[in-house]
């Protein structure tokens, strides 16, 4: 396996091209029986989160087919200009499979694609598809609705409070599930939120958390690529709910839980159906029934009594007996946006743009 950083990857591809590390030989120089594949990265891979997720699925599909699959990684690609040179520079070397990580590598994915259609294309969090571009998710709200649930049992000032990477769909959805859960257990709770407009940004993160605590919120859950809101809780005696990946080694007396996300079966599928001939590009959306979104262990702290309801209502949605975005549901202006018996459509959250009633904060218009 290869990994270089995003700056280290354009001077070498600008210079001779990508070399591997051990011996030297060209990308395009591997056996022809052995599939290669690349993987970009939108941060550096750390301890735990969202990249770390990515990078244990790249680890799992390597592990399914021994000798079979050579990996490259690129960490750090987050513009979008860097991005659409990286993909086309990755198809020129001979990667057969290349694998987007982020909503930001959509556009420069689907560039390169259209020019390169003997390539085959995932992209993790992209909604467009094309015949040799592909596209997977996660249902990642069914989990923050389980982790709204232990909030809205353990606060005890009925705020919440919410870090967001990017006001983007696929976390607008989840910070209204995470309200949503806790609402369906206490009524009177309401979530105040912060953007960072960054997915990594540990310092932006510390003060956006500092402040949702001197707001009053007793239970704060992040959505970004550090453990930091983790660190805040634990240091300011504050339950914290983890993202992508179990962070309780961060907080190991005010961590709740961690909804994480096992992309092991996405990468493996992948590079099977590449490997057979078979490869179709879909766009696959799981969640808990599939394994893909996964509670991370409880705190011992949770009472009985609401773990049992918990589970309860995890093993509920999993049998396709309860949605957490069932009707009614109004919008924080109070316009009515899920009627009563109603379900708000797949197509509707994927592109989901409003809070729902009790979220405090603000969205960008259109």
């Amino acid at each position: 396996m290869l990994i270089l950083n995003r700056r280290d990857f354009l001077k070498q591809v600008s210079a001779v091209g990508i070399t591997v590390a051990t011996g030297g030989r060209a990308l395009d120089a591997f056996a022809d029986d052995v599939l290669k594949v690349a993987v970009a990265y939108v941060s550096p891979i750390g301890d735990v989160g969202w990249t770390k997720q990515h990078d244990l699925a790249r680890r799992a599909m390597e592990a399914a087919f021994p000798g079979k699959i050579k990996t490259t990684t690129i960490e750090g690609v987050a513009q979008a200009q860097d991005a659409e040179r990286v993909f086309r520079d990755l198809a020129t070397q001979g990667n057969k499979l290349i694998i987007g990580t982020s909503f930001s590598h959509m556009n420069p994915m689907l560039k390169v694609a259209q020019t390169m259609p003997q390539t085959k294309f995932e992209l993790c969090s992209g909604i467009k598809t094309l015949k040799n571009l592909g596209a997977f998710e996660a249902r990642y709200y069914e989990g923050t609705y389980l982790a709204g649930i232990v909030a809205g049992k353990m606060s005890k000032s009925n705020v919440l409070g919410f870090v967001g990477g990017f006001p983007v769909p696929d976390v607008v959805g989840p910070a209204n599930a995470f309200l949503l859960g806790a609402r369906s257990v206490n009524p009177k709770i309401i979530c105040k939120t912060i953007w960072l407009d960054s997915w990594y940004d540990p310092g932006k993160e510390r003060d956006a958390a500092n402040a949702l605590i001197s707001q009053g919120a007793d239970v704060v859950m992040s959505m970004t690529d550090t453990p930091t809101t983790v660190q805040v809780g634990e240091e300011k005696g504050v339950w914290t709910i983890g993202y992508a990946s179990d962070m309780s080694k961060y907080g190991p007396k005010k961590h709740l839980t961690s909804f994480v996300l096992d992309w092991s079966s996405d990468y493996i599928s992948a590079a099977s159906e590449v490997m057979a001939g078979t490869w179709v590009a879909n766009h696959r959306w799981d969640g808990l029934k599939a394994g893909v979104v996964k509670m991370s262990p409880y705190n011992s702290a949770i009472p009985k009594d609401a773990l049992s309801y918990v589970a309860a209502q995890e093993r509920a949605i999993i049998a396709g007996q309860l949605h957490p975005f069932a009707g009614p549901i109004r919008d924080q202006d109070g316009k009515q946006r899920v009627a009563s018996g109603a379900v708000l459509p797949d197509d509707q959250i994927k592109g989901i743009n409003w809070f729902v009633e009790g979220m405090q904060g603000n969205l960008p218009k259109g």
